[in-house]
Protein backbone atom coordinates (compact mmCIF):
# COMPACT_ATOMS: atom_id res chain seq x y z
CA UNK A 1 0.00 0.00 0.00
CA UNK A 2 0.81 3.71 -0.52
CA UNK A 3 0.77 5.67 2.62
CA UNK A 4 0.90 9.60 2.57
CA UNK A 5 1.82 12.06 4.95
CA UNK A 6 1.28 15.43 4.52
CA UNK A 7 1.96 18.61 6.70
CA UNK A 8 -0.72 19.82 8.38
CA UNK A 9 -2.40 23.12 7.68
CA UNK A 10 -4.62 24.09 9.70
CA UNK A 11 -3.42 26.96 11.55
CA UNK A 12 -0.76 27.11 14.15
CA UNK A 13 -1.16 22.75 14.11
CA UNK A 14 2.41 22.02 14.82
CA UNK A 15 2.06 18.11 15.01
CA UNK A 16 2.37 15.21 12.19
CA UNK A 17 0.78 11.99 11.63
CA UNK A 18 3.52 9.39 11.30
CA UNK A 19 7.44 9.55 13.37
CA UNK A 20 9.94 8.13 11.20
CA UNK A 21 9.85 4.78 13.11
CA UNK A 22 6.38 4.42 11.46
CA UNK A 23 7.79 4.96 8.26
CA UNK A 24 11.28 2.25 9.00
CA UNK A 25 8.23 -0.17 10.02
CA UNK A 26 6.22 0.36 7.20
CA UNK A 27 8.43 0.25 4.54
CA UNK A 28 10.45 -2.78 6.51
CA UNK A 29 7.10 -4.70 5.65
CA UNK A 30 6.49 -3.51 1.69
CA UNK A 31 4.56 -0.40 1.86
CA UNK A 32 5.07 2.89 0.24
CA UNK A 33 5.35 6.23 2.46
CA UNK A 34 5.19 9.14 0.61
CA UNK A 35 6.17 11.94 3.02
CA UNK A 36 5.53 16.11 2.02
CA UNK A 37 8.97 17.84 2.97
CA UNK A 38 8.99 19.78 6.39
CA UNK A 39 5.71 17.61 7.51
CA UNK A 40 7.49 17.11 10.44
CA UNK A 41 9.65 20.45 11.48
CA UNK A 42 6.89 21.51 13.98
CA UNK A 43 7.60 18.27 16.14
CA UNK A 44 11.25 18.84 15.84
CA UNK A 45 11.39 16.05 12.94
CA UNK A 46 13.92 16.72 10.12
CA UNK A 47 13.48 15.37 7.02
CA UNK A 48 16.64 13.45 6.59
CA UNK A 49 15.20 11.48 9.41
CA UNK A 50 12.10 10.08 7.03
CA UNK A 51 14.78 9.40 4.53
CA UNK A 52 16.45 7.75 6.42
CA UNK A 53 13.48 5.24 7.48
CA UNK A 54 12.52 4.63 4.08
CA UNK A 55 10.16 7.24 3.02
CA UNK A 56 10.30 9.04 -0.43
CA UNK A 57 9.71 12.94 0.12
CA UNK A 58 8.07 15.15 -1.93
CA UNK A 59 7.48 18.90 -2.62
CA UNK A 60 3.70 19.56 -2.36
CA UNK A 61 0.54 18.65 -0.62
CA UNK A 62 -0.66 17.38 -4.18
CA UNK A 63 1.86 15.08 -4.61
CA UNK A 64 1.18 13.55 -0.99
CA UNK A 65 -2.43 13.09 -2.25
CA UNK A 66 -2.00 12.36 -6.12
CA UNK A 67 -0.04 9.30 -5.05
CA UNK A 68 -1.50 7.90 -1.71
CA UNK A 69 -3.78 5.33 -1.18
CA UNK A 70 -4.31 6.18 2.40
CA UNK A 71 -3.46 9.34 4.04
CA UNK A 72 -2.83 9.73 7.38
CA UNK A 73 -3.29 13.01 8.94
CA UNK A 74 -3.24 14.82 12.52
CA UNK A 75 -6.58 17.27 11.61
CA UNK A 76 -9.17 17.16 9.39
CA UNK A 77 -8.85 17.86 6.17
CA UNK A 78 -9.25 22.06 5.08
CA UNK A 79 -11.38 23.49 2.89
CA UNK A 80 -7.85 23.60 0.38
CA UNK A 81 -7.57 19.62 0.60
CA UNK A 82 -11.25 19.21 -0.54
CA UNK A 83 -10.32 18.86 -3.99
CA UNK A 84 -7.38 16.90 -3.50
CA UNK A 85 -9.38 14.00 -2.01
CA UNK A 86 -10.38 11.68 -5.10
CA UNK A 87 -13.18 8.67 -4.45
CA UNK A 88 -11.95 5.25 -3.32
CA UNK A 89 -8.91 7.15 -1.51
CA UNK A 90 -9.28 6.84 2.72
CA UNK A 91 -7.99 8.92 5.26
CA UNK A 92 -7.39 8.12 8.36
CA UNK A 93 -7.34 11.10 11.14
CA UNK A 94 -9.35 13.33 13.88
CA UNK A 95 -12.84 14.72 11.94
CA UNK A 96 -14.74 15.77 14.53
CA UNK A 97 -17.67 15.53 12.30
CA UNK A 98 -20.28 16.57 13.95
CA UNK A 99 -18.88 20.17 14.88
CA UNK A 100 -18.91 20.51 10.72
CA UNK A 101 -21.56 19.94 8.02
CA UNK A 102 -19.29 21.90 6.07
CA UNK A 103 -16.79 18.98 6.34
CA UNK A 104 -18.76 16.10 6.12
CA UNK A 105 -20.87 17.36 3.06
CA UNK A 106 -17.68 17.55 1.52
CA UNK A 107 -15.99 14.41 2.45
CA UNK A 108 -19.43 12.61 1.20
CA UNK A 109 -18.65 14.30 -1.69
CA UNK A 110 -15.18 12.87 -2.42
CA UNK A 111 -16.72 9.64 -2.03
CA UNK A 112 -13.54 8.97 0.06
CA UNK A 113 -13.56 6.43 3.19
CA UNK A 114 -13.12 8.43 6.26
CA UNK A 115 -11.75 6.85 9.46
CA UNK A 116 -11.93 8.61 12.11
CA UNK A 117 -9.51 8.47 15.63
CA UNK A 118 -11.81 9.70 17.93
CA UNK A 119 -14.54 7.10 17.14
CA UNK A 120 -12.10 4.06 16.92
CA UNK A 121 -13.05 2.08 20.16
CA UNK A 122 -10.32 -0.90 20.96
CA UNK A 123 -11.24 -4.48 21.85
CA UNK A 124 -11.73 -2.74 25.31
CA UNK A 125 -14.40 -0.26 23.96
CA UNK A 126 -11.65 2.32 25.12
CA UNK A 127 -11.34 5.23 22.89
CA UNK A 128 -7.71 4.65 22.75
CA UNK A 129 -6.66 7.25 19.92
CA UNK A 130 -8.24 10.18 21.24
CA UNK A 131 -7.37 9.34 25.18
CA UNK A 132 -3.57 10.77 24.51
CA UNK A 133 -4.74 13.74 22.93
CA UNK A 134 -7.64 14.16 25.79
CA UNK A 135 -4.71 13.60 28.44
CA UNK A 136 -2.71 16.88 26.83
CA UNK A 137 -5.96 19.15 26.07
CA UNK A 138 -6.90 17.83 29.79
CA UNK A 139 -3.66 19.40 30.78
CA UNK A 140 -3.04 22.11 29.06
CA UNK A 141 -6.62 23.61 29.95
CA UNK A 142 -5.16 24.11 33.19
CA UNK A 143 -2.23 25.76 32.22
CA UNK A 144 -3.77 27.87 29.88
CA UNK A 145 -6.65 28.49 32.77
CA UNK A 146 -3.69 30.10 34.60
CA UNK A 147 -2.33 32.01 31.97
CA UNK A 148 -5.73 33.61 30.68
CA UNK A 149 -6.86 34.04 34.88
CA UNK A 150 -4.50 36.99 35.12
CA UNK A 151 -5.11 40.66 34.77
CA UNK A 152 -3.12 41.67 31.54
CA UNK A 153 -5.08 38.79 29.78
CA UNK A 154 -8.46 39.90 31.28
CA UNK A 155 -8.72 37.63 33.70
CA UNK A 156 -9.42 38.31 37.47
CA UNK A 157 -6.30 38.29 38.53
CA UNK A 158 -6.37 35.21 40.04
CA UNK A 159 -3.05 32.70 41.10
CA UNK A 160 -4.42 29.17 40.99
CA UNK A 161 -3.12 27.91 44.71
CA UNK A 162 -3.39 31.42 46.55
CA UNK A 163 -0.88 32.16 48.94
CA UNK A 164 -0.84 31.96 52.76
CA UNK A 165 -3.71 33.99 53.85
CA UNK A 166 -6.00 34.37 50.06
CA UNK A 167 -8.01 31.45 49.23
CA UNK A 168 -7.36 29.55 46.10
CA UNK A 169 -8.80 30.09 42.62
CA UNK A 170 -11.90 27.71 42.16
CA UNK A 171 -12.10 25.43 39.10
CA UNK A 172 -14.87 23.58 37.80
CA UNK A 173 -14.45 20.71 35.60
CA UNK A 174 -17.89 19.74 33.70
CA UNK A 175 -16.96 15.90 32.77
CA UNK A 176 -15.26 13.09 34.75
CA UNK A 177 -13.93 11.44 31.37
CA UNK A 178 -10.03 11.48 30.34
CA UNK A 179 -10.08 15.61 29.76
CA UNK A 180 -11.55 16.37 32.99
CA UNK A 181 -9.46 13.76 35.52
CA UNK A 182 -6.36 15.05 33.71
CA UNK A 183 -7.51 18.76 34.08
CA UNK A 184 -8.67 18.14 37.87
CA UNK A 185 -5.16 16.10 38.40
CA UNK A 186 -3.12 19.60 36.90
CA UNK A 187 -5.64 22.08 39.09
CA UNK A 188 -5.12 19.92 42.27
CA UNK A 189 -1.26 20.28 42.01
CA UNK A 190 -1.70 24.15 41.91
CA UNK A 191 -3.01 23.26 45.35
CA UNK A 192 -6.65 25.13 43.85
CA UNK A 193 -9.78 24.31 44.90
CA UNK A 194 -11.31 21.89 42.51
CA UNK A 195 -14.98 20.13 41.71
CA UNK A 196 -15.26 18.13 39.08
CA UNK A 197 -19.16 17.31 37.47
CA UNK A 198 -20.17 13.66 36.15
CA UNK A 199 -23.61 11.80 35.52
CA UNK A 200 -22.25 8.75 35.99
CA UNK A 201 -21.81 7.79 39.84
CA UNK A 202 -19.68 4.97 39.08
CA UNK A 203 -17.28 7.43 37.59
CA UNK A 204 -17.24 9.73 40.20
CA UNK A 205 -16.98 7.38 42.74
CA UNK A 206 -13.82 6.29 40.96
CA UNK A 207 -12.53 9.96 40.77
CA UNK A 208 -12.96 10.09 44.70
CA UNK A 209 -10.87 7.29 45.42
CA UNK A 210 -7.82 8.55 42.92
CA UNK A 211 -8.10 12.16 43.77
CA UNK A 212 -6.10 14.18 46.28
CA UNK A 213 -8.42 16.13 49.03
CA UNK A 214 -8.58 19.30 47.48
CA UNK A 215 -10.39 17.75 44.53
CA UNK A 216 -14.59 17.24 45.29
CA UNK A 217 -16.54 15.40 42.71
CA UNK A 218 -20.48 16.54 42.56
CA UNK A 219 -23.57 14.60 40.52
CA UNK A 220 -24.02 16.93 37.60
CA UNK A 221 -27.65 18.44 37.23
CA UNK A 222 -28.75 22.18 36.08
CA UNK A 223 -28.73 23.25 40.00
CA UNK A 224 -25.39 22.37 40.49
CA UNK A 225 -23.91 23.51 37.57
CA UNK A 226 -25.35 26.78 38.07
CA UNK A 227 -24.31 26.95 41.81
CA UNK A 228 -20.82 26.22 40.83
CA UNK A 229 -20.77 28.61 38.45
CA UNK A 230 -21.19 31.15 40.52
CA UNK A 231 -17.95 30.20 43.06
CA UNK A 232 -16.20 29.45 39.78
CA UNK A 233 -12.74 31.42 38.79
CA UNK A 234 -12.19 29.11 36.00
CA UNK A 235 -14.41 26.66 34.11
CA UNK A 236 -12.92 23.26 31.95
CA UNK A 237 -15.66 22.31 30.05
CA UNK A 238 -14.96 17.82 28.94
CA UNK A 239 -18.21 16.71 28.49
CA UNK A 240 -18.14 14.11 25.35
CA UNK A 241 -20.54 11.71 23.76
CA UNK A 242 -18.67 10.09 21.18
CA UNK A 243 -19.09 11.26 17.56
CA UNK A 244 -21.85 13.20 18.38
CA UNK A 245 -22.20 17.09 19.08
CA UNK A 246 -21.32 18.13 22.64
CA UNK A 247 -24.41 18.85 24.65
CA UNK A 248 -25.01 22.42 25.59
CA UNK A 249 -24.94 22.52 29.51
CA UNK A 250 -23.71 26.24 30.30
CA UNK A 251 -26.36 28.75 28.26
CA UNK A 252 -25.42 32.52 27.51
CA UNK A 253 -27.87 33.37 30.78
CA UNK A 254 -25.80 31.06 32.66
CA UNK A 255 -22.82 33.23 32.18
CA UNK A 256 -24.53 36.25 34.04
CA UNK A 257 -24.17 34.33 37.35
CA UNK A 258 -20.22 34.04 36.75
CA UNK A 259 -17.60 36.42 38.18
CA UNK A 260 -16.37 39.27 36.11
CA UNK A 261 -13.21 38.16 34.40
CA UNK A 262 -13.40 34.37 34.88
CA UNK A 263 -12.01 32.21 32.20
CA UNK A 264 -14.07 29.51 30.25
CA UNK A 265 -11.97 26.41 28.79
CA UNK A 266 -13.89 25.18 26.02
CA UNK A 267 -12.26 21.46 25.11
CA UNK A 268 -14.85 20.24 23.77
CA UNK A 269 -15.32 22.89 21.31
CA UNK A 270 -14.09 20.31 19.22
CA UNK A 271 -17.35 18.21 19.10
CA UNK A 272 -18.79 21.75 18.83
CA UNK A 273 -18.50 22.82 22.38
CA UNK A 274 -20.73 22.21 25.63
CA UNK A 275 -21.22 26.04 25.83
CA UNK A 276 -23.80 28.43 24.47
CA UNK A 277 -21.55 31.01 23.76
CA UNK A 278 -18.40 29.23 22.58
CA UNK A 279 -17.15 28.81 18.89
CA UNK A 280 -13.82 27.96 17.93
CA UNK A 281 -10.63 30.05 18.21
CA UNK A 282 -7.56 30.25 16.93
CA UNK A 283 -3.68 30.08 19.15
CA UNK A 284 -2.85 33.07 17.13
CA UNK A 285 -6.43 34.80 18.39
CA UNK A 286 -7.00 32.09 21.70
CA UNK A 287 -10.17 34.26 23.20
CA UNK A 288 -12.60 36.64 23.32
CA UNK A 289 -15.40 38.00 25.79
CA UNK A 290 -18.89 37.52 26.33
CA UNK A 291 -20.81 38.59 29.47
CA UNK A 292 -17.98 39.44 31.04
CA UNK A 293 -16.43 36.22 30.95
CA UNK A 294 -13.44 35.35 28.86
CA UNK A 295 -13.90 32.45 26.40
CA UNK A 296 -10.91 29.99 25.27
CA UNK A 297 -12.33 28.14 22.55
CA UNK A 298 -8.97 26.34 20.72
CA UNK A 299 -10.10 23.79 18.61
CA UNK A 300 -6.52 22.04 18.32
CA UNK A 301 -5.34 22.75 22.06
CA UNK A 302 -2.59 20.22 21.71
CA UNK A 303 -1.54 21.01 18.65
CA UNK A 304 0.56 24.20 20.36
CA UNK A 305 2.67 21.56 22.07
CA UNK A 306 3.68 19.44 18.95
CA UNK A 307 6.99 17.26 20.04
CA UNK A 308 4.62 15.87 23.10
CA UNK A 309 1.65 15.68 21.27
CA UNK A 310 2.91 13.83 18.18
CA UNK A 311 4.83 11.24 19.91
CA UNK A 312 1.93 10.80 21.92
CA UNK A 313 -0.24 10.31 19.47
CA UNK A 314 1.82 8.13 16.78
CA UNK A 315 2.50 5.82 19.36
CA UNK A 316 -1.02 4.62 19.44
CA UNK A 317 -2.30 5.31 16.04
CA UNK A 318 1.06 3.71 14.14
CA UNK A 319 -0.46 -0.08 15.08
CA UNK A 320 -3.68 0.47 13.39
CA UNK A 321 -1.81 2.14 10.23
CA UNK A 322 -0.07 -1.04 10.17
CA UNK A 323 -3.31 -3.31 10.23
CA UNK A 324 -4.64 -0.77 7.45
CA UNK A 325 -1.87 -1.14 4.92
CA UNK A 326 -1.37 -5.12 5.71
CA UNK A 327 -5.18 -5.84 5.04
CA UNK A 328 -6.16 -3.04 2.97
CA UNK A 329 -9.19 -0.73 4.30
CA UNK A 330 -12.00 -2.92 3.22
CA UNK A 331 -10.54 -6.07 4.69
CA UNK A 332 -9.60 -4.04 7.75
CA UNK A 333 -12.56 -2.55 8.38
CA UNK A 334 -14.66 -6.37 7.72
CA UNK A 335 -12.27 -7.96 10.09
CA UNK A 336 -11.70 -5.71 12.84
CA UNK A 337 -14.39 -4.26 14.52
CA UNK A 338 -12.38 -1.54 16.22
CA UNK A 339 -11.56 -0.15 12.59
CA UNK A 340 -15.56 -0.64 11.80
CA UNK A 341 -16.10 1.71 14.98
CA UNK A 342 -13.83 4.41 13.40
CA UNK A 343 -15.46 4.20 9.99
CA UNK A 344 -17.10 7.38 9.72
CA UNK A 345 -17.94 7.70 5.53
CA UNK A 346 -17.27 4.89 3.08
CA UNK A 347 -17.40 5.97 -0.34
CA UNK A 348 -19.96 8.37 0.35
CA UNK A 349 -22.28 7.41 2.59
CA UNK A 350 -22.19 8.11 6.17
CA UNK A 351 -21.80 4.79 8.64
CA UNK A 352 -21.91 6.60 12.06
CA UNK A 353 -25.00 6.69 13.20
CA UNK A 354 -24.71 9.65 15.46
CA UNK A 355 -22.73 11.85 12.57
CA UNK A 356 -25.95 11.19 10.13
CA UNK A 357 -28.68 11.90 13.40
CA UNK A 358 -26.52 15.34 13.91
CA UNK A 359 -27.15 16.35 9.94
CA UNK A 360 -30.22 14.16 8.86
CA UNK A 361 -28.38 12.42 6.49
CA UNK A 362 -29.06 9.60 5.62
CA UNK A 363 -27.46 6.55 8.22
CA UNK A 364 -25.78 3.37 6.33
CA UNK A 365 -24.94 0.52 8.80
CA UNK A 366 -21.35 -0.97 7.92
CA UNK A 367 -23.61 -4.42 7.03
CA UNK A 368 -25.20 -3.42 4.33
Amino acid sequence: MIIGVPAEVKQDEYRVAMLPVGVEELTRRGHRVVVQSGAGLGSGLADHAYLRAGAEMVATIEDVYAAAELIVKVKEPQPQEYGLIRPGQSLFTYFHFAASRELTEAMVETGANCLAYETLEDEQRRLSLLTPMSEVAGRMSIQEGAKYLERPQQGRGILLGGVPGVAPAHITVIGGGVVGANAAKIAAGFQADVAILDVNMDRLRYLDDIMPANVNVLFSDRHTIREELRLADLVIGAVLIPGAKAPCLVTREDLKVMKPGSVIIDVAIDQGGCVETSRPTTHREPTYMVEDVLHYCVTNMPGAVGRTSTFALCNVTLPWVLRLAERGVDRAIAELRPLATAANILAGRVTNQAVAETFDFPFVPLAS
